[in-house]
């Protein structure tokens, strides 16, 4: 029996220590210093400066003039004026180079005053010939349309390959030079009236089709002459010797 008495003692006991400990625990956590589950952090609001992108950026603003900074590096490129040698407001390629004289100003008409014309009898394509014009004055040029061609005292004008009509007005730079294409006769043997031209007189053209842009060139020819026939025809004035050989 006492045993059984003291049984109970130790049992009574656990249980008031039970809630003894329980009592302290629930203190504890209405008084906010015993152990808490923090969950999840909450997001950190816009006000936060340490979140805050403003608040992160320590430097200047990037208005490109910064330096070392990305638009720095980039301003290089921002400040170039645009003074190289390509097309300039105008839209007209100016050319540069040494000996080559000055190219600004408004150009002139290309003419036989301030230009120097040959021509040359070409292997290919067969009865053809290559006209080329160099700028000789000091200003840029214009070749405008394409040369009227005159063998001795020929009373007609032969025409030209429409299609060879360049996008733009060829403008020479002192120095530079334009090329037409003759087609001297018809390869097959089609023309009529074939002759031999002992002169050559290029005729250059004006702002409008037709008119006068001054001086004619007379060019030098081979002793023997050149042959042509009613299949007399040019180019308009192109920038390369290739294009104006392509008809």
């Amino acid at each position: 029996m006492r045993t059984v008495r003291s049984d109970r003692s130790r049992t009574g006991l656990l249980a008031t220590t039970t809630v003894a400990l329980a009592a302290l625990a629930l203190t504890a956590c209405q008084s906010g210093t015993g152990t808490q589950d923090e969950g999840k952090a909450s997001a950190p609001t816009a006000s936060s400066p340490a979140q805050s992108p403003v608040a992160q950026s320590t430097g200047t603003p990037n208005t490109g003039t910064g330096s070392g900074s990305p638009a720095a590096k980039g301003s290089d490129a921002a400040s170039h004026t645009g003074t190289g040698n390509g097309k300039g407001s105008t839209g007209r390629a100016s050319g540069s180079g040494t000996g080559r004289g000055t190219t600004t100003g408004t150009p002139v008409l290309c003419n036989g005053a301030n230009t120097h014309v040959t021509a040359q009898e070409v292997s290919r394509p067969l009865d053809h010939m290559l006209i080329t014009v160099r700028n000789t004055g000091s200003r840029p040029c214009d070749l405008t349309y394409y040369p009227f061609l005159q063998f001795d005292e020929m009373q007609w004008a032969p025409g030209a390959f429409e299609e060879s009509r360049p996008q733009a007005v060829i403008t020479l730079a002192p120095g530079q030079s334009g090329y037409a294409g003759v087609r001297l006769s018809a390869a097959d043997g089609s023309g009529q009236n074939g002759t031999t031209g002992h002169k050559l007189s290029v005729i250059f053209q004006g702002r409008t089709p037709r008119s006068d842009a001054g001086p004619t060139a007379t060019v030098k020819l081979p002793a023997e002459g050149v042959h042509y026939d009613s299949k007399l025809t040019a180019t308009y004035w192109q920038s390369s010797a290739a294009d104006a050989l392509t008809w």
